[in-house]
């Protein structure tokens, strides 16, 4: 059965209930909100609304109900991470990195892997935050990890670990030896208690400013080798990082749908009681254009983003073709979500260049997106490759 979900005045197509966690996420959102001003001056995490995430489950939202979560699906965690972000992009996104590398677990347990069991079932108990460093590592990570017998050893710097002060363990990675073509890269977790490991506080930038995405410091520490949960070519995707694609792109692309959403509302609202020029700019042609095209990209990113996980099926392989269907989606998203937020400033006027509005910070926060991999030109390059069956 269809119905339709008025978030706020921008309506989504939705089936079954796609949109049960949505009212969830709306409620950590209105925490997040109230102290997103201050997180974002101050470049601070963002403390309170993961407090509100742990008293309401929202960790634990793709665990599987057998080991103590929600079993949101993939296309559930889009729409409740659009929600979310529509009422701060930081929040939404630190906590993305959690729940993409959750589904990517999901997953991996699905198809029997009992490591990937062992730390979902630690996460509805404890409110195990997730992070990862795949956003500076992907196909060339320059730590370099040493084997020795039952353990092994790995030294070097991660970028752009969202969520840092929150997580309790790392998803990474690191190569063998030299980094170099023909080069193994291992893959591992490795908690932030462990010894040798430590956060430098280096987060500060242009947007995105409470996700507290520091480096994190690995100074010899060490891990028993069982704990290598697979290995794959330097420079080469590889199954690890497919696996992490499929599931990041829909839930990082929903996160900047999110925030383009809510630029869009706030903007559509002050045309609604501000004045331009002495007449009412909700009565203006051209406004009655930029808020039409808004809403045109808006739906057609949300079409992008659902149709990709549409097209993955019930049971999806992680490979060259689903990493291009979903990166496409993803593509489209973020490229829309920045013309989005651009068009909200232009419909709200000089009041959204002020530092106390939230369609400038979304302004700035919108842009992230371009960095994430693959970026959209790589995007572009990556599909063109899939389609002419050039190896990835």
């Amino acid at each position: 059965m269809m119905t339709n979900l008025h978030v706020r005045s921008h309506p989504v197509s939705i089936r079954d209930d796609d949109d049960r966690f949505v009212p969830v996420a709306a409620e950590i959102g209105a925490v997040a909100s109230r102290h997103a001003r201050a997180h974002d001056r101050e470049a601070t995490f963002v403390a309170e609304a993961y407090e509100a995430m742990r008293d309401a489950g929202y960790l634990r939202l793709a665990v599987p109900e057998e080991l103590g979560g929600f079993g949101a699906s993939l296309r559930q965690v889009c729409y409740a991470q659009a929600e979310l972000a529509r009422h701060d992009g930081a929040t939404a996104l630190a906590v993305a990195m959690h729940l993409h590398s959750t589904l990517s677990l999901v997953f991996n347990f699905r198809h029997g892997d009992r490591d990937a069991e062992a730390v979902l079932r630690q996460v509805a108990p404890t409110d195990l935050v997730i992070a990862t460093s795949g956003g500076s590592d992907w196909l060339w990570p320059d730590a370099v990890a040493t084997v020795n017998g039952d353990t092994f050893q790995v030294s070097g710097r991660k970028t752009f670990c969202s969520q840092a002060p929150a997580a309790g363990v790392v998803m990474t990675s690191a190569v063998q030896g030299e980094p170099r073509q023909g080069a193994e890269v291992l893959h591992f977790a490795v908690p932030l208690d462990t010894e040798g490991v430590r956060i430098e506080e280096t987060w500060d930038t242009l947007g995105m400013r409470g996700t507290a995405s520091h480096d994190l410091v690995l100074e010899d520490v060490e891990g028993p080798r069982e704990k290598i949960v697979a290995r794959r070519p330097w420079g080469e995707l590889g199954i690890p990082l497919a696996v992490a694609v499929v599931h990041g792109a829909p839930v990082i692309g929903a996160t900047y749908f999110g925030i383009a959403a809510g630029a869009r509302d706030v903007a559509v609202e002050l045309v609604g009681r501000r004045p331009r020029g002495g007449v009412q700019a909700r009565t203006l042609p051209g406004v009655h254009r930029q808020v039409g095209l808004m809403d045109a990209r808006l739906r057609s990113a949300w079409w992008a983003l659902s149709g990709s996980v549409d097209e993955l099926g019930a049971d999806y392989a992680c490979g060259p073709a689903t990493v291009s269907t979903v990166m496409i989606a993803k593509r489209d998203a973020v490229m829309t979500a920045v013309e989005v937020v651009s068009l909200a400033m232009d419909v709200a006027g000089g009041r959204a260049y002020f530092r106390s509005s939230p369609i400038e910070r979304a302004y700035r926060d919108v842009r992230a997106g371009l960095f994430h991999p693959l970026t959209p030109e790589e995007t572009l390059a990556h599909a063109g490759r899939v389609a002419l069956d050039i190896p990835t």
